[in-house]
């Protein structure tokens, strides 16, 4: 449904109806009698999980049109009077012109011949007054015909229930309707009209149901004068388009209309069941509305039956229907996993997503080159499910529209010869709603997935945590472009694994699925095609954009809802989010803002030097840490140490979303410097470092510093517990720096003036980095600390061409322009401070007066 709380309505565009006329009234007595009969069929010989009905089973069921295309379905009860939903005709508040619209009545198939049926304009339309939408009740409208419809064997009104009217729980009713056969899909032609059994539901069942968090995280407060149909388990219900028509409930041989089809949460979904418009306790206002019309509806008095009395009492004990699918005994043992054979090539891994139908890529069995060309031989290709001890046959396939171009859709549909039993084994894999927010930390898996090796390694290695839609986004999304925010489907969906990649095992001949468990339950998640290099797939297709198509061909599919909602003590982000620009090797610097304490800053290395000091590193390259070369190497010393690098870590504080990262250095690279001990190191990695929160590279900047960025000294407060903290400090220009410690600087010196109160929170031991975010949101590395000293660091950009030679994936920012300085030959330094060493309030003075200081 989604019906009118959160999709509009979908209208069915058809041409005039051949057959379709509108007649002059006939007179009561020609008509009918004045005692008027209702309810009444002559016979008991696709809605959600419905079917086709016979024609003239449903006489008082008629089409409401506007602008010539079905709308709403409403119900006939009486020759002038048509009961269907106030929302079909009430648009921001705004009743629409009743000369719009007209009602067809005695219609099957609203496509060919209408050889009963007959059309009626609407003089008028009626809402109660204290209806304003249909979470708030009162979604009931009344038509007034411009003249009589003329009743017949397929043209007949319905009975209305009393006030005091009471329907069993239990009790089985049918609702009618030319809607939408499941979610976002229409009802196909020749259009014609859907019943299907629905069962009443008891208010506190029905409440207990939406108490519960469901589809879009979302629960509802039932109100008087509502009434709920439906099953737990889902899969049968009313849709869109199905608004207005009527929910009716036979009882002695009359058929009375219980509800008028309102509302709900999607179509089928699981305990979601259909809100309706209670139609008895409506009979005062339906009354006073067409007082005078003779004959008016009939309202027959409940002869046998349910006492009056209240609704049943509020009982929090419901019966909460859960999945049908996605259950697995352990992980790897997939209930769900399907081999397709083919004659003369591999098997190609599959899943099993409904009785009949089985999803696998398309690449296994379609030449890209030509899409068009299906395969000639189904009936010898054959499909292995677990525990069954024959192979099934193939009897039709299904290629995904865009298989051909687009490596996301790579999907394609093969339906059995004959359905399997799921109640035993195997079993369907869940699949994901459009909306389904797969949550950050999510626990996934990777299974096999098309042609392939099996996986480098024991099943552990393929365990991995759902990275959030932010980080992922930006690590591999296009750069600029808006991140996803929750509830919209994502572009991509990322692993982060849990355990570190080992040299040697290549990922890259085999193609992967991603399943993620939510409450104990298995969903598809994503597909990936064979991965590039040697490294464990970093990104995967996500499946929810292909629900819907799948849903159409299967009729059948188990979509699920999401079933997890903890979004944590911090939540997601919602707003409207963008990534930083990336550099010609991919992003770098990234770190969401604002970064909740304790998160880590994944460039940040703990170097541990021959095991008796530890300095801080900063990861500039997949495979290179930047460090200064005094922290490093002993003075003097010809031996290059052991030297380990850990990233990752944040000291005694939780890794979120992230994990340890360990390497071996296996070479110390220095630029050449005439005559003095460089100050920077670049240390070589014994492997490389797949990107992620715990471990990314900071970007680096050509002119040094980058404009308007904010900057901080980033270390630790304590060596031993490495705890980071970053302490907000001011970049000074090179004149006033020159005036502080004149004669005494190396080229390339930066110095930096600390916040109030700042100075303190870092030690400097271990040579923290200089780092500033750039305008653009880019963590950029500026300097690292010289021996011994707080506010001064040795510059990278004086070394940029030495990095870009010895690293050649460093990750250079486009340039942006350099910070301008004032003429490095103008004299601006007062005589109290030429030579000083530390920081006199004249500095202070100047800086103030300086606007080309970054804070």
């Amino acid at each position: 449904m989604l019906q009118h709380l959160l999709l509009p309505l979908v209208t069915l565009v058809i041409s005039p109806i051949p057959g379709a006329f509108q007649d002059s009234a006939l007179s009561p007595t020609q008509e009918e009698s004045e005692d008027l009969d209702c309810g009444r069929l002559e016979s008991s010989t696709r809605i959600m999980g419905g079917s086709d009905a016979q024609p003239g089973s449903w006489p008082w069921q008629v089409s409401l049109h506007q602008n010539g295309g079905h709308i709403c379905g409403g119900s006939l009860i009486a020759p002038s009077w048509v009961l269907s939903a106030a929302h079909c005709f009430v648009d921001n508040g705004t009743l629409e012109p009743a000369a719009e619209w007209s009602v067809l009545l005695g219609v099957h198939s609203q496509d060919g011949p209408l050889d009963a049926a007959h059309v009626r304009a609407v003089a008028d339309i009626l809402v109660p007054d204290n209806y304003s939408s249909v979470e708030l009740g009162a979604d009931l409208a009344l038509l007034r015909l411009a003249s009589p419809a003329r009743l017949g064997p397929g043209v007949k009104p319905v009975c209305l229930p009393r006030a005091s009217h009471r329907f069993a729980h239990g009790t089985a009713c049918w609702a009618t309707g030319w809607g939408d056969v499941q979610e976002a899909d229409p009802l196909p032609l020749p259009w014609v009209l859907q019943e299907v059994e629905l069962r009443l539901l008891g208010e506190a069942a029905c409440q207990c149901l939406y108490s519960r968090p469901g589809p879009f995280n979302l629960t509802f407060q039932l109100l008087p004068g509502m009434l709920c149909a439906g099953y737990p388990e889902g899969r049968k219900d009313t849709c869109q388009g199905d608004s207005g028509g009527p929910l009716v409930c036979e009882e002695h041989g009359r058929w009375f209309q219980a509800g008028i089809t309102s509302f709900g949460f999607g179509c089928g979904r699981r305990n979601r069941p259909g809100v309706f418009t209670a139609v008895a306790p409506y009979e005062a206002w339906i009354r006073e509305q067409v007082m005078g019309s003779e004959p008016g509806p009939a309202f027959p008095t409940q002869s046998q039956g349910p006492q009056s009395g209240p609704w049943e009492p509020m009982d929090e004990n419901c019966t909460i229907a859960l999945p049908e699918c996605g259950k697995a005994q352990r992980p790897g043992a997939w209930p769900w996993e399907a081999q397709v054979i083919a004659p003369g090539s591999r098997p190609c891994h599959g899943v099993l997503v409904s009785e009949t139908w089985v999803l696998a890529p398309a690449s296994c069995f379609l030449d890209r080159s030509r899409p068009d060309r299906q395969p000639q031989d189904l009936d010898n290709w054959r499909v292995l499910l677990p525990s069954r001890l024959g192979a099934e046959q193939v009897m039709r396939l299904v290629p995904h529209e865009n298989a051909s171009w687009d490596h996301a859709s790579d999907l394609v549909l093969l339906q059995l010869h004959a359905p399997v039993n799921l109640s035993v084994a195997p079993r369907a894999v869940c699949l994901p709603h459009p909306e389904h927010y797969f949550l950050p930390g999510s626990r996934c898996r990777l299974a096999r997935w098309g042609r392939g090796e099996p996986a480098p390694g024991p099943n552990t290695l393929l365990e991995a945590e759902l990275l959030s839609g932010w980080w992922c986004h930006c690590l591999y999304g296009r750069q600029g472009a808006t991140v996803p925010p929750p509830g919209d489907p994502p572009h991509a969906l990322c692993p982060a694994y849990q355990e570190e990649e080992e040299s040697g095992r290549c990922w890259n001949y085999s193609s992967w699925s991603l399943l993620c468990r939510e409450e104990g339950t298995w969903f598809l998640a994503g597909i990936r095609d064979l991965s590039s290099g040697c490294l464990r797939p970093r990104a995967f297709y996500p499946l929810q954009t292909h629900g819907p198509w799948i849903s159409h061909v299967t009729r059948g599919a188990y979509l699920e809802d999401q079933l997890t909602w903890d979004w944590g003590p911090e939540g997601e982000e919602t707003e409207t989010q963008t990534c930083p620009p990336h550099t010609e090797h991919g992003a770098c610097g990234l770190r969401p803002e604002p970064a909740p304490m304790g998160l880590l800053w994944p460039w940040l290395a703990e170097v541990h030097v021959a095991g008796d000091r530890v300095c801080t590193g900063i990861l500039v390259a997949p495979g290179w840490v930047l460090a200064a070369t005094h922290c490093i190497l002993r003075p003097g010393s010809t031996t290059v140490p052991y030297i380990e690098v850990y990233l990752g870590r944040t000291g005694a504080s939780p890794l979120p979303q992230g994990h340890q990262v360990s390497r071996l250095v296996i070479s110390i690279r220095l630029p050449r410097h005439l005559g003095l001990r460089p100050p920077l190191a670049l240390l070589e990695l014994s492997s490389r470092v797949e990107p992620s929160p715990s471990a990314l590279s900071i970007c680096l900047h050509p002119g040094g510093i980058p404009l308007g960025g904010s900057c901080w000294v980033l270390g630790w407060k304590d060596p031993q517990d490495r705890v980071p903290v970053a302490a907000a400090v001011s970049i000074l220009t090179p004149q006033l720096c020159h005036c502080l410690y004149q004669g005494v600087l190396p080229p390339g010196t930066l110095c930096v003036l600390y916040a109030e109160g700042q100075e303190d929170r870092c030690e400097v031991a271990s040579a923290p980095p200089l780092l500033c975010q750039s305008e653009g949101g880019s963590w950029v590395l500026v300097g690292m600390a010289v021996r011994g000293s707080q506010e001064l660091f040795a510059s990278i950009g004086a070394e940029e061409a030495w990095i870009s030679q010895t690293v050649g994936e460093a990750h250079f920012l486009p340039p942006s322009g350099s910070p301008y300085w004032p003429p490095e030959g103008s004299n601006l330094c007062p005589l109290d401070m030429a030579g000083a060493s530390g920081f006199p309030p004249a500095s202070l003075f100047l800086l103030l007066l300086t606007p080309l200081i970054y804070s």
